[in-house]
């Protein structure tokens, strides 16, 4: 393997280690719920899902649990729903 290589390999395990460098702006998911399938969004700070509860509150337990597996790679304004300290970094659940 060519040093060059070897030198991105490296970089690429200290950015991983450091989750606070990638923030998303826009994403899609699917995810499966308890009864069913729901596609959840983040697009630009805001969050969408397709189950009832998200219809009728504005948020709900998909899009929350997103937030704490997404951690620190979402921007601080948009991480609603998570107590301080939970889901700060992908690292620590």
């Amino acid at each position: 393997m060519n040093s060059s290589m070897i030198n991105k390999i490296a970089k690429a395990k200290r950015y991983a280690a450091e989750p606070e460098r990638i923030q998303f702006t826009r994403f899609e998911a699917t995810f499966q719920g308890e009864n069913d399938v729901h596609t959840t969004t983040f697009d630009n700070g805001e969050w969408q899902c397709t189950c009832r509860f998200f219809h009728d509150w504005g948020d709900c337990s998909h899009t929350m649990a997103m937030q704490r597996v997404l951690g620190v790679t979402i921007p601080a304004a948009h991480r609603h729903g998570i107590p301080s300290g939970i889901g700060t970094s992908p690292l620590r659940h």
